[in-house]
């Protein structure tokens, strides 16, 4: 306004210099008038300038305590919370308050779900004993033959309508407890995967010999009706699963699924174990032979868990690791690593000559310190070497570095069609105590890469060891990629099945695993949440220090519309959920299977990381036994210290729980209605109304919480009677108030909408799509959680982020406690959801001084006006995110992100604080490595060269995809590889973004802000009994070239290349599984494969490697 103002001097001044010219002329009384015209206009700027620049504190401060009173008075009259404050008041002499013990807590969860692991358990031990008294009963009949129901085949038709062989009519019905798919609960059935011919004697001879599992699958279920999916995985690749159901080809109309390859099969067959992938990338490797070995390396990283380690080093005419950072190291090989490991293949390629003898020496150099420094898995180890053939004399490796003992298995993968070197190559294998194999197809990697895993298996085969195994969590979406069943959460038990047969003993023949998967959810509904308070939560952990399931896992993002596992979604370590825990006190502690507690002053966030809180949390954990599973659970001080109980009748309680404006937590469990097949379809509170009345007496049902819940209905039951009359008196009602409601801890949620349907704008609020805002198993609702940071009876606003096609909601609520004594609870929260417009209204009629006001004490602009189009008017709350301004677009906003001046100014000043969060758990956008796109510009026969080569390359691999055997026998053919496009990926990374918090110690404030050419004023007042500021600038001086905006997006943090390399080396603390099978005397090491192999024709092979040739 000031370079405004003077500007405008400077061209009176020009004015007046002419005038006064002419007054020269026309004499001394023109001159005269002039000049003083110019002293009053100039005086008249010089009064708006100054009236610009002084906006009335005490003029904001009247508004904003006036609104204040109107927004406190409508929020409290709508919701009733004087009213349900005083009814937990009246009950607080009859009520018992307990201070919650949390290491007792965490023993009783933890039982609880040991027994629950342990019926699990049980039911996996009678299936592995079933199926080895089978086999030891079954004579293996090379001409068996015999029709079962295959699971992709069943209830399918030929042309003339008759059923397709393997398939028949398979009854199927819709049951609640396997998430409403249809199932057969009477007989199981059985998946075989495309590239395995469904009639080969082995598959004819397993299925027929586990028949006899029906019966047992069965009597499982009946015994322990919450078991879900049980199953048996045959070393043939055949799987059997109950209840039967229909399995679904992929979008390419395949069945890729192989039991063989899941992690739980795996590492139910094999000890722990420390591999070294050894590739021969010398110049005789390219073409077919090289994409060969790649599809090798990476089926071999599919074989490992998170239990295993690995390395994988490429050799021509010198040694180099796939990755230079994990130089003389084995890595835990999580999932993490074996897609960075997978990713690094890719770029492998050929050149020099092949020199075996320095990888195996570097190989049996990073095994034999691992073992001296007692790292790695500390069990089986292994080298598995991946090449078309060994010149060299490499004999003396051996002797010097793995006999006699033989410590160190090797296996050996010869590459291509050439047999030339296949003696040598099988010589390492067979004096290595490993298992040698020829791959010449792409389809032949898979059955080629499982025969080490039998290898591995024979000494706890012969042993007959039982090892129980449990995995990290996971998502089959493999299983049932067309099902719900896809994103649920699970881990799997299971137990490898033998043979007892005398004859084979010393073979160690493994007959497959038997499984069963346990719901993570249902898992964690054994820690009931009313026991946690608002802020408290429990988790599980792994024996590596993942996550097994905790409130804060986020395993899905989306790309485009659909939700995906996320690359490392299962192993997600505790450090980075709990990242406070900066010292990871905790995580050794859970880690190492101790029992005890540890406070942490932590930071989190609610409203999808919007909002920070402060929170002393206290951790209580303890080891889950029998299992590699830890126990934590958390709990707030000031939200989850204390408990209360009252006490009322049935009859009084359900009188008041059946009302039509009451709900309770669908999710929580306060009757079990899983274990009864009837009852599988009751809602929570249509289960315990019957149980309450009699009328299903049997039902398991939690007793505490169901007094609380009876207790919370009988004392929040007049809120029906005060919400409904004020709903009836049409004319006092004020436009825009659309639901109050009120939440306890026991669950109880009571609502009712002032408004109908059709007007309502938050149509979604208190809905069963409104997970945000309703009790689940992971937390109470955010405005429970939100009302709990202000004292009981001071409202609280907030917009949520969503927003409705129709507009903008705003929330308000507010805390209900319990006192006893000197220790307080909080009972529950209570408010209303009104449109935006209902706020506003309030705002704009109390933000407009009247041409009638006096101004005559008043320094400043007056009357003072939020529409006058020089001044800016905003509510924004203690987060600083907008709720009111003239700008609609603005609204839901934060507010640095619309003026940074003032926003930098509030931080200054320290009325707002800036909290840095991390998150461990994103994704972020990558740009795809490429080489320069310039040559093709320069070179059109370059262009074509390189289409004809693709096209090439491609063809090759098609043919390639086919298993020539199984061209007489199998019925689908399965896609071999996928292509992804190139372009942006997003990919696993950890950022770093800012949350604001308002200082509530500093009420107001006012500065100018110098921009330079102008200034702006602004003041900033608090609106009392809220967490609401409100702001008035001027609006006439914009200051974004001096004061950018500040936005709340997350910034990826970036690591250097020697920090990024030491975080990938870093080996955390871990607990290692207590049994490992890595020896035996009786085993019979001659068993170490043949050359036997698939031919190709001909002509095919001709074609195959003139494609081969012009492909490289």
């Amino acid at each position: 306004m000031q370079i405004a103002a003077a500007a405008g001097m400077s061209h009176w001044s020009t004015g007046n210099a002419g005038n006064a010219i002419k007054s020269d002329r026309s004499g001394p009384r023109r001159r005269r008038l002039m000049m003083l015209m110019w002293i009053m206009v100039s005086s008249s700027l010089c009064l708006m300038v100054d009236g610009q620049m002084k906006i009335p504190p005490e003029t904001v401060q009247e508004w904003a305590v006036s609104f204040g009173k109107q927004m406190a008075e409508m929020s409290g009259r709508y919701s009733g919370a004087k009213l349900l404050q005083k009814k937990y008041k009246d009950i607080e002499s009859v009520v018992k308050m307990e201070e919650v013990d949390g290491e007792e807590l965490a023993r009783d969860f933890a039982e609880e779900m040991e027994r629950m692991l342990g019926r699990k358990m049980k039911s996996v031990k009678s299936l592995a004993e079933a199926a080895e008294d089978a086999d030891l009963g079954h004579e293996y009949n090379e001409t068996l033959e015999f029709d079962y129901f295959n699971s992709l085949l069943i209830n399918t038709v030929d042309d003339d309508g008759n059923p397709i062989p393997l398939g028949g009519e398979f009854a199927l019905e819709e049951n609640e407890h396997f998430n409403k798919l249809p199932v057969n609960t009477q007989q199981s059935n059985i998946q075989v995967p495309t590239n395995v011919y469904n009639r080969d004697p082995d598959i004819l001879n397993g299925v027929y010999m586990s028949e006899a599992l029906n019966d047992i699958f069965m009597d499982n279920f009946k015994k322990d009706p919450t078991l879900t999916w049980q199953y048996f995985g045959s070393a043939t690749g055949f799987f059997r699963l109950y209840p039967g159901i229909k399995w679904m080809p992929d979008e390419n109309g395949v069945v890729t699924f192989d039991c063989r390859n899941r992690n739980w099969y795996i590492q139910a067959a094999t000890s722990p174990k420390d591999v070294i992938i050894v590739v021969d990338v010398s110049g005789s490797m390219k073409g077919l032979r090289l994409t060969i070995a790649k599809h090798t390396i990476n089926t071999i990283l599919d074989t490992l868990g998170e239990n295993d380690f690995v390395n994988i080093i490429a050799y021509s005419d010198y040694v180099r690791y796939v990755e230079p950072c994990f130089k003389g190291i084995l890595v835990q090989a999580d999932l993490d690593n074996r897609e960075h490991f997978k990713l690094l293949v890719e770029g492998l390629h050929v050149k020099g000559e092949g020199k075996v003898k320095n990888a195996m020496k570097e190989s049996f150099k990073i095994l034999n310190e691992a073992a001296a420094l007692e790292q790695g898995s500390l069990c089986n180890q292994a080298i598995m070497l991946i090449t078309d053939g060994a010149m060299e004399d490499f004999q003396d490796v051996f002797e010097e570095s793995n006999w006699p003992e033989r410590r160190v298995r090797v296996f050996t993968y010869l590459i291509g069609r050439e047999m030339t070197f296949a003696e040598n190559v099988k010589w390492i294998a067979c004096n290595n105590k490993g298992y040698y194999t020829h791959v010449s197809t792409l389809a032949d990697v898979q059955e080629n890469v499982m025969e080490y895993l039998h290898v591995l298996s024979r000494p706890m085969v012969i042993n007959h060891d039982h090892d129980i195994i449990w995995t990290e969590a996971y998502m089959d979406s493999v299983m049932f990629n067309t099902q719900a069943q896809s994103l649920l959460m699970m881990t799997s038990v299971a137990m490898p099945v033998f043979s007892k047969k005398e004859e084979t003993l010393s073979h160690g023949i493994l007959l497959g695993v038997a499984g069963t998967d346990v719901a993570l959810r249902e898992l964690m509904r054994l820690a009931p949440r009313y026991k946690l308070g608002i802020q408290g939560y429990a988790f599980l952990i792994t024996n590596n220090g993942y996550i097994l399931a905790h409130p804060d896992l986020r395993p899905l993002y989306k790309e485009g519309k659909k939700l995906k596992p996320k690359p490392n979604y299962n192993s997600v370590d505790l450090a980075e959920v709990e990242w406070e825990d900066t010292e990871e006190k905790l995580r050794t502690a859970m880690v190492k299977g101790e029992t005890g507690t540890l406070s942490l002053d932590v930071r989190t966030s609610v409203d999808k990381g919007r909002r920070v809180m402060f929170l002393k949390n206290d951790y209580f954990y303890t080891i889950i036994k029998e299992t590699p599973f830890s126990l934590g659970i958390v709990l707030s001080r000031g939200y989850g210290e204390y408990i209360f109980t009252g006490n009322v009748s049935v009859e009084e309680g359900l009188h008041d729980l059946m009302t039509p404006d009451l709900v309770i937590a669908n999710e929580w469990t306060y009757c079990e209605t899983d274990i009864d097949p009837a009852h599988r379809k009751l809602t929570q509170l249509q289960a315990v109304i019957k149980y309450l009345t009699g009328k299903e007496p049997d039902l398991e049902c939690d007793r505490q919480l169901l007094q609380q819940t009876l207790f919370d209905a009988v004392v929040t039951a007049p809120m029906e009677a005060y919400w409904t009359a004020l709903m009836l008196n049409t004319s006092g009602m004020d436009e825009g108030i659309e639901t109050a409601f009120l939440g306890t801890r026991s669950g109880l949620l009571r609502y009712l909408r002032y408004t109908g349907t059709e007007k309502r704008i938050g149509k979604s609020f208190l809905t069963a799509t409104d997970k945000e805002n309703m009790f689940t198993l992971d937390h109470f609702p955010v405005w429970y959680r939100r009302a709990a940071e202000y004292p009981a009876g001071q409202f609280l606003y907030y917009m949520p982020r969503q927003d409705t096609k129709a507009g903008r909601i705003v929330i308000a609520t507010t805390a209900v406690t319990v006192t006893v004594g000197k220790k307080t609870a909080i009972a529950g929260a209570i408010g209303i959801q009104m449109t935006l417009e209902a706020m506003e209204s309030k705002f704009w009629s109390t933000t407009a001084q009247p041409n009638t006001t006096d101004c005559s004490t008043v320094e400043g602009i007056c009357p003072l006006r939020c529409d006058r189009f020089d001044i800016e008017c905003y509510v924004i709350d203690n987060n600083g995110f907008v709720l009111i301004s003239k700008q609609r677009n603005v609204v839901g906003r934060f507010f640095g992100q619309i003026d940074g001046s003032v926003m930098t100014t509030l931080i200054r000043m320290g009325m707002f604080k800036r909290v840095s969060l991390f998150d461990y758990q994103a994704m972020c956008k990558m740009n795809s490595h490429s080489v320069s796109g310039a040559r093709p510009l320069f070179s059109p026969f370059y262009g074509l060269a390189s289409t004809f080569k693709w096209f090439l390359s491609h063809f090759l691999l098609f043919l390639l995809k086919f298993n020539i055997c199984s061209i007489w026998h199998a019925d689908h053919f399965a896609d071999a590889s996928a292509h992804k496009k190139k372009g942006d990926i997003l990919q696993p990374c950890d950022t770093e973004y800012p949350s604001f918090v308002y200082e509530p110690s500093v009420k107001e404030t006012n500065s100018i802000i110098k921009c330079g050419r102008c200034q702006k004023m602004f003041v900033v007042q608090q609106i009392p009994d809220s967490n609401l500021l409100m702001l008035v600038v001027q609006a006439d001086c914009d200051c974004s070239r001096q004061y950018p905006a500040i936005t709340l997006e997350p910034k990826e943090v970036k690591y250097n290349a020697s920090v990024k390399c030491e975080r990938m080396r870093s080996q955390k603390i871990r607990r290692r599984p207590e049994s490992c099978h890595a020896y035996h005397a009786h085993e019979n090491a001659a068993d170490c494969g043949g050359a036997c192999f698939i031919s190709l024709s001909a002509s095919l092979l001709i074609i195959c490697l003139c494609f081969a040739a012009l492909a490289s």
